[in-house]
């Protein structure tokens, strides 16, 4: 099953129609909001608000670990994450559509970004942080809907809530990084943590603040306008390539904690063995 974790502008899928809504608690506290199951284009799919159905959670403040299991308690095996962020590359112009394929992590230290530690060590490759499969997935979907989308892209991801400065948006730039967001680190990492597939939907809402035209600034006015212009395009994406889902469990992302774990199985207590179990499930 695919769930879907909507960023800023997306609180539920349009077409979902939702069966059950879940306040679910995991052992490491509860996730954003509820978890709505329901079927879009006929097929099962989980709803997730990453910041809150009323948008009350700064990036930091984002309960990704419990996020992720919470997705993955409802039988999710694929995540399809939706975020805005700041196109740091002509060519990716606002409005438009991206896939991350790779991360740059500038965040701060403030996020759990792990569901190891405390006595029970792994060391995770993350060598592809996203889902090739999942990537080809939406591919397809946006192909079929003659609706550009921007492949195999570096995202940066940066602490937040405030807008960059100037020279940050340069640095990054020179960094090698298309894209700039608050939302994906450690979101993508603890759903390869979770053996589960990951690729987000980027839609570029401004051009950061690199250009030397100051209208072209970004601000959360011009993030929240673009991102309702293109949510349409977001949505009709996402149906069709749910609509195309197959799982499979062969993805290399299905097999992450294969030779990940280094702490003896013995060693840890019954609590870890569990959730180890269910990472590893």
């Amino acid at each position: 099953m695919i769930g879907i974790i909507g960023g800023t502008g997306l609180y539920r899928m349009e077409g979902l129609q939702v069966n059950e809504t879940r306040q679910l608690d995991t052992p490491f506290g509860s996730p954003s909001a509820p978890v709505m199951l329901g079927n879009l284009n006929g097929k099962p799919v989980a709803f997730l608000a990453r910041h809150g159905l009323q948008h009350h959670l700064l990036p930091s403040e984002i309960n990704f670990r419990a996020n992720i299991w919470a997705l993955k308690s409802v039988g999710v095996r694929t995540v399809i994450g939706v975020s805005a962020v700041g196109s740091l590359r002509e060519q990716i112009r606002p409005g438009d559509l991206a896939l991350p394929a790779q991360y740059l992590d500038f965040t701060k230290g403030l996020r759990a970004g792990s569901f190891f530690g405390q006595g029970m060590v792994a060391h995770v490759s993350t060598a592809h942080p996203t889902c090739a499969s999942t990537s080809a997935l939406l591919a397809r979907a946006a192909d079929a809907l003659e609706l550009p989308l921007h492949r195999d892209k570096i995202y940066a991801c940066v602490e937040g809530p405030r807008l960059g400065t100037r020279a940050e948006s340069f640095w990054l730039r020179a960094a090698g990084a298309d894209l700039v967001g608050m939302t994906n680190v450690p979101e993508a990492f603890l759903a390869l943590e979770a053996q589960l597939g990951y690729c987000t939907v980027a839609v570029a809402t401004d051009y950061d603040c690199w250009l030397d035209d100051p209208t072209q600034h970004v601000s959360l006015e011009q993030v929240m306008n673009q991102f309702r212009d293109s949510l349409a395009h977001v949505q009709r994406l996402i149906t069709l390539a749910v609509a195309d889902y197959r799982d499979d469990d062969t993805r290399p992302c299905r097999q992450a904690l294969r030779a990940a774990v280094i702490t003896p199985r013995e060693q840890l207590t019954a609590a870890q063995q569990s959730i180890l179990d269910f990472l590893a499930s």
